[in-house]
């Protein structure tokens, strides 16, 4: 189920699919605590603004899509193209199964045996963390450097939070000449405008554009 897509999913009651999104949602919390964990140790004497800046790099989407194409996942996630547009399994596809499979060894195995999972076999052979450390990766900068450069207007809009969301939670849109380009949630409301950043930066193809 880690690596089913809902666009093939199928129906098992009336509004619930057997697709890995439940799965992403709890491998992305059992990653983020793994990876915080291992950088409070790591970095004894860094205050939490590092810690959090850097711990963002490892789990952003970007790195996650990275890994899951080194390890192959790439082969294995069960989609539809002509549904999500993505014919060379692009975007958010392969970060997203990544943090399902996370939670499906969570679900199987308990949280020791992922952990020392993520540890041993993805984060110290695949994640060189010191050159994440020195990477810049400041999504939100890049993103206002495009949309200027392209004298496009681009704005962080706070948005109310779905019923039975935490009041602490914000949730940040990204507006770019007036269209939704990314959704950023966090306890902290610059980590959001980070994370919806980010996920402009993916919709608009903002680095594959500055490469081109």
């Amino acid at each position: 189920m880690a690596f089913r897509h809902k666009s093939v999913a199928i129906p098992i009651k009336e509004g619930v699919k057997n697709s890995n999104e439940r799965l992403e949602f709890l491998g992305d919390a059992v990653l983020g605590s793994v990876v915080a964990e291992l950088l409070f140790k790591l970095y004894p004497y860094k205050d939490e603004g590092f810690l959090t800046e850097l711990r963002s790099k490892i789990v952003s989407r970007a790195n996650l899509n990275q890994l899951s194409r080194k390890l192959g996942f790439n082969e294995l996630i069960e989609y539809d193209a002509r549904m999500i547009h993505y014919p060379n399994k692009q975007g958010s596809l392969l970060g997203d199964a990544f943090e399902a499979l996370i939670g499906a060894v969570y679900i199987d195995k308990g949280y020791r045996f992922t952990r020392e999972f993520l540890l041993t076999r993805i984060i110290k052979p695949h994640v060189d963390i010191h050159l994440l450390e020195i990477t810049e990766t400041n999504f939100k900068s890049r993103l206002i450097e495009w949309c200027q450069h392209l004298g496009k207007d681009v704005q962080f809009v706070q948005v109310e939070n779905p019923p039975g969301e935490s009041s602490k939670l914000f949730t940040v849109e990204v507006m770019v000449d007036g269209e939704s380009c990314g959704v950023g949630k966090d306890f902290n409301k610059k980590s959001a405008e980070k994370l919806a950043a980010e996920k402009a930066c993916e919709n608009l193809k903002v680095f594959e554009t500055e490469t081109v």
